[in-house]
This record gives structure tokens, C-alpha cells and sequence, in this order.
């Protein structure tokens, strides 16, 4: 295992992604800890995958809040989320 200083990463980053590439394991050493540097390749099936992932419709999801809160102010209060299911849905 071979520790470093970021800025010795950053003045021969090439030749430590050589070594990690290569199977080594190469650690950086700053101010804000300690990072493994590891090489995980990527194909464009995993990119499109985190895309999808990562990918909301956040117009369609203000659009069905602001119908709830509509439907709330008419009376309609099956469509509210108590305090406790709205912190689930915010945090998945």
C-alpha cells in the first residue's frame, strides 16, 4: 500500500492511477482524511444505469403535490401525508 499527499497525487496522477490500475493500493493523504483510490471500470450499460437512477421527474411531483394541496383546501384530506410519511418519502 503506498500513502501520499494530495498534492503529490495531483504532480503524478497518472503514474499513481498506472499503479492502482495495475492492482496497488494507492491512498491520498489531505486535510479532510484519508481516500482509497480504486479503479472500478465503467461500460455504457453502468452509465445509462446510474442515469435511470438518478434520473426524477420533479415537475410531474410538484405538479401532483399542488393538485394534493388543492384537493386538501376543498376537504379532501385522504390525500395528505401525516408528518411521519411525508420525512419516509422525503428520505427515499
Amino acid at each position: 500500500m503506498t500513502v501520499v499527499s494530495s498534492k503529490e497525487f495531483r504532480a503524478r496522477q497518472s503514474h499513481y492511477l498506472r499503479m492502482v490500475r495495475s492492482g496497488e493500493h494507492v491512498v491520498l493523504r489531505s486535510r479532510g482524511g484519508r481516500y482509497r483510490v480504486t479503479f472500478e471500470p465503467t461500460t455504457e450499460d453502468s452509465e445509462e444505469e446510474q442515469t435511470d437512477e438518478s434520473a426524477r421527474d420533479v415537475t410531474a411531483e410538484i405538479c401532483q403535490a399542488m393538485k394534493d394541496w388543492r384537493d386538501y383546501l376543498n376537504g379532501d384530506e385522504a390525500k395528505m401525508l401525516s408528518w411521519e410519511e411525508f420525512l419516509d418519502a422525503v428520505q427515499n
